[in-house]
């Protein structure tokens, strides 16, 4: 086993061991990419600044995020097909965050069902949910996360039609995956990926797959979904679910002010700033430069979370200076899970709250809720300067 020390050691070991279809699934943006790469680079504009004859005993990454404690403010984000990076990829997942001491996310679109997850943990975890046009079954998928006692609904806004990501098309990845030569070829080289998933629990959709009527297998997934994204949604549908699911709710995908203020007046409880890990709209903005005009929307009003981009604990030590109250990560966890499984998740929330830690101690901090501007220097233009 090779030494592992950051982030990119887990993905080198993820690469050679994931099918090329489900690694491109994770390591791909829409369109050119722009967004995607703009994503992890901005937050090498920030600097930190170092500090020094500071008493750095007694140290803390102890945080909450909507009220619940948390190791550190970091959330495992919802991914979907986590389950075919790993067997059993979502339970594992949640396993190890759950002793970590950290949120795990559930996406609508997972292989293991919120009932699996809810039968191999002991935590609470949060439900992420794809609006559909289909209400019968968004109000059932509400019931059973409900009844798994998720402690959070985190709504996804910025989904509601899909982005082009040539690489999924190219590999043929959808619902079932087309078995190309190119891909059968690459599918056959993953040997020890393949033992593992002939043991999983789940191969399809556990959310979906038997609880929409005319999809009981992966046969008929594929035209269900394509035509199920709602294009309609609206600030309205989005109160109507924030009251059906009454409690905790995180609204995913704002990236604009406006629509800040908008989850405020709606009644979230916290808000993500992110653009779908640069795979929706491309030519945005990076979370990390929207973040400031965000936050002077809404201050304090709401809790500010951000994702995207995160590679590493000075990523989250940045993201929280500038003023986030939590932080997500996703391909970091899921480069983790596909080269290691279990422990490979555990090792990227090690890696990240070591460097976390320690680039924090650095700066002058022992507690992570006093990180704030004192500690990063940011460029004068960093959110840039648009004409109106």
């Amino acid at each position: 086993m090779p030494i592992i020390t950051n982030i990119k050691d887990l993905k080198s070991i993820h690469e050679r061991r994931v099918p090329r279809m489900f690694y491109d699934y994770c390591e791909s943006g829409s369109w050119t990419e722009q967004t995607f790469r703009d994503n992890t680079n901005d937050f090498a504009h920030i600097r930190l600044r170092q500090r020094v004859a500071v008493n750095m005993s007694g140290r803390s990454t102890a945080s909450k995020m909507i009220e619940q404690d948390v190791a550190m403010p970091v959330a495992l984000a919802p991914v979907g097909l986590t389950g075919m990076q790993h067997a059993d990829g979502e339970i594992k997942s949640a396993q190890a965050a759950e002793r970590f001491g950290v949120p795990f996310t559930l996406s609508t679109m997972s292989i293991n069902s919120i009932e699996d997850v809810a039968n191999s943990t002991t935590a609470p975890f949060w439900f992420q949910l794809y609006t559909m046009k289909d209400e019968d079954f968004i109000n059932r998928l509400i019931e059973r996360a409900k009844a798994a006692s998720c402690s959070a609904l985190v709504i996804t806004l910025d989904l509601q039609i899909l982005g082009q990501r040539h690489k999924d098309l190219k590999n043929g990845l959808s619902a079932p995956p087309k078995l190309t030569p190119t891909t059968i070829a690459n599918l056959v080289t993953k040997w020890g990926w393949g033992l593992e998933m002939l043991t999983a629990k789940r191969r399809e959709f556990g959310n979906i797959v038997g609880h929409v009527k005319g999809v009981s297998d992966m046969s008929q997934l594929g035209a269900w979904t394509n035509e199920q994204f709602d294009p309609s949604l609206d600030w309205n549908k989005i109160s109507k679910l924030i009251e059906k699911w009454d409690g905790k709710v995180i609204l995913k995908g704002i990236l604009d002010a406006e629509d800040a203020k908008m989850a405020l007046k709606v009644g979230a409880d916290a808000i993500i700033i992110s653009n779908h890990g640069g795979r929706q709209l491309d030519g945005a903005l990076s979370s990390i430069r929207a973040m400031p005009a965000i936050l002077d929307a809404v201050g304090d009003q709401i809790e500010v979370h951000m994702d995207g981009g995160i590679r590493s604990g000075q990523d989250v030590l940045k993201a929280l200076a500038m003023g986030a109250k939590g932080t997500y990560i996703g391909r970091a966890y899921i480069y983790g899970l596909g080269a290691m499984g279990q422990a490979g998740v555990t090792k990227a929330l090690e890696l990240i709250h070591t460097e976390l830690d320690t680039s924090m101690a650095l700066c002058g901090e022992t507690n992570v809720i006093n990180l704030g501007k004192h500690n990063i220097l940011v460029p004068e233009d960093f959110v840039g300067r648009w004409q109106s």
